[in-house]
C-alpha cells in the first residue's frame, strides 16, 4: 500500500474512470451495491458488504492477480449529498489524517472518488481491513487513550466500533463520523443508546426539544462508554436495557457490584476487584470526577500479566497457528520420523496459504505442538477454518491462533486450560 496517499490531487494517484459501479444481485441494496472499485489505477473486487449506515456503506475488497499477492482492505463509500454524506466523509477523513500512526487507530491508506454508472460521484476512504469486533466476541461468548490525548472526543464508542487488528495484535478504533475536538463540538446528537453518558443524554434531549444549548461534552463521555463496554465484556451480555433503566440511574454502583458477585466464570489470574473498581471510576455521574484515560491505564488491572485460555486464542486471529493433538512423543526423538513429519506438515499447511516458518518443539514448552507462521492473518484464518477437525495420522487436528509477537521471541508459553 506504499503507493496510497492522502492527497486526492497527488500526481501518484490516478483518477478513477467511470462505469465502475454496476448493479449486482444480492440481499443488500441490490441497485447500488458495487462489484468493483478502481483505486489508484488498480481494480479492486468487492467481496462482501461489511456494514451499512444512513450516510455510508463499508465493503471488504481485494486486489491481486494471484493468491500469493492478494491484498485485502476495506472501502467506506459515502453517499453524495444525502444525509450528510459529504460532511461525514470530510469529517472522518480529517480526524483520521490528524491522528494517524497509532497502533490502536484504524489505518487510513488513502482517499479516492468513485463514479457510478449513473454519473454520481461518491467520496471513499480506503482503510485497513480489521477482524472481529468486541461485539462479535460478546455474541460468541485501551484504544480511547490516544484519541483523548489528541483532544478528540470519539463520541460513539461501542463494541462494534472496536475491532481486532490481527497483524498488529491489538484492538483498534473505527468510525470517527461523530468525532470532534474538545471545545469544538459540531454535532447535536452523539453516542449510541446503551453507551451514552448522562451529560450526552441531557444534551441530546435538549437539542431534540429545540432548546439552544452550549455543547460542551468532553472525552469523559468516551470514558463512560468504555466503562459500559468493559462491564459487558466481563458479564458476557449486552446491557442496553439495564443501563437505560431507572434502576440503573438510581442504583448503578449496586448493579455493578451484583454483576461482579454473580459472575463465577472468571479467569482466576485476574483479581476481578481491580476491574470492578476501574469500571466504577469510569461510571461516575459527574464528568469531572470520572477517571481519565491516562489514570485508567495506571489501574492495577492493566499491570497484571495473564495467559489467555485456548478458547480465547481461537477468537483473535493472528498470522500464527498452533496445532494440537497431532504428534506423539515417540516421533520427536526419531530424527528420520521427525524430519518426515516436518515435511508432511509444511506440505499440508502450504495448501491453505504462504508459510513463512514452521516449528515443532522437541521439548517443553510446546513439546509436540506445531506452530505455523503464515505470511498474513488472512491465510492463517483460512488454514484454521479448514484444518480444524481434519485428521492427521489418525488424529483430529485442533487449530488455535497464537500471538505472533510471542512466537517471534521464541516464547512458547503454556496456556491456561
Amino acid at each position: 500500500m506504499a503507493h496510497c496517499g492522502f492527497n486526492e490531487t497527488s500526481p501518484k494517484v490516478q483518477t478513477p474512470r467511470p462505469e465502475i459501479v454496476k448493479p449486482t444481485h444480492g440481499t443488500i441494496d441490490q441497485s447500488k451495491k458495487p462489484v468493483l472499485f478502481e483505486i489508484f489505477g488498480e481494480i479492486w473486487t468487492v467481496q462482501s458488504q461489511l456494514g451499512q449506515g444512513v450516510s455510508a456503506s463499508v465493503y471488504r475488497v481485494s486486489s491481486g492477480r494471484a493468491a500469493a499477492t492478494t491484498t485485502a482492505a476495506a472501502v467506506k463509500e459515502f453517499q453524495a449529498d444525502t444525509h450528510g454524506g459529504d460532511y461525514g466523509y470530510h469529517k472522518e477523513r480529517s480526524v483520521l489524517e490528524d491522528i494517524q500512526g497509532h497502533k490502536n487507530i484504524v489505518t487510513l491508506y488513502g482517499v479516492f472518488t468513485n463514479h457510478s454508472c449513473m454519473g454520481v460521484v461518491n467520496h471513499c476512504l480506503l482503510l485497513e481491513l480489521l477482524d472481529v469486533s468486541v461485539s462479535d466476541l460478546l455474541v460468541r461468548g485501551s484504544s480511547a487513550t490516544q484519541v483523548g490525548r489528541e483532544g478528540y472526543v470519539h463520541a460513539d464508542l461501542k463494541p462494534r466500533n472496536i475491532l481486532w487488528g490481527a497483524d498488529d495484535e491489538g484492538f483498534k478504533l473505527i468510525d470517527f463520523g461523530l468525532s470532534f475536538k474538545e471545545g469544538n463540538q459540531d454535532v447535536k446528537y452523539i453516542q449510541t443508546d446503551g453507551y451514552r453518558a448522562p451529560e450526552a443524554e441531557l444534551q441530546n434531549s435538549l437539542a431534540q426539544a429545540g432548546v439552544e444549548v452550549d455543547y460542551g461534552c468532553t472525552t469523559a463521555v468516551d470514558i463512560w462508554s468504555l466503562g459500559i463496554i468493559l462491564l459487558e465484556m466481563f458479564s458476557g451480555v449486552k446491557l442496553k436495557d439495564t443501563v437505560c433503566s431507572q434502576e440503573w440511574k438510581d442504583n448503578r454502583t449496586a448493579i455493578v457490584d451484583h454483576l461482579f458477585a454473580s459472575n463465577s466464570v472468571v479467569c482466576p489470574a485476574i483479581p476481578v476487584y481491580h476491574l470492578r473498581d476501574l469500571i466504577k471510576s469510569m461510571l461516575l455521574n459527574e464528568p469531572k470526577q470520572r477517571c481519565t484515560a491516562e489514570t485508567a491505564l495506571l489501574s492495577p488491572f492493566f499491570s497484571i500479566p495473564f495467559a489467555p485460555r485456548i478458547e480465547d486464542l481461537v477468537l483473535l486471529p493472528t498470522p500464527v497457528l498452533r496445532l494440537l493433538n497431532l504428534i506423539d512423543d515417540s516421533h520427536l526423538h526419531n530424527e528420520e520420523e521427525y524430519e518426515d513429519i516436518l515435511e508432511d506438515m509444511k506440505e499440508e499447511c502450504q495448501k491453505y496459504g504462504s508459510v513463512v516458518s514452521l516449528l515443532i518443539p522437541k521439548e517443553n514448552p510446546g513439546k509436540g505442538e506445531v506452530f505455523v507462521e503464515y505470511v498474513n492473518s488472512s491465510d492463517s484464518k483460512e488454514a484454521q477454518r479448514l484444518l480444524t477437525g481434519r485428521t492427521f495420522d489418525g488424529k483430529f487436528v485442533v487449530a488455535t491462533f497464537y500471538p505472533l509477537s510471542a512466537y517471534k521471541r521464541g516464547y512458547l508459553y503454556q496456556t491456561v486450560q
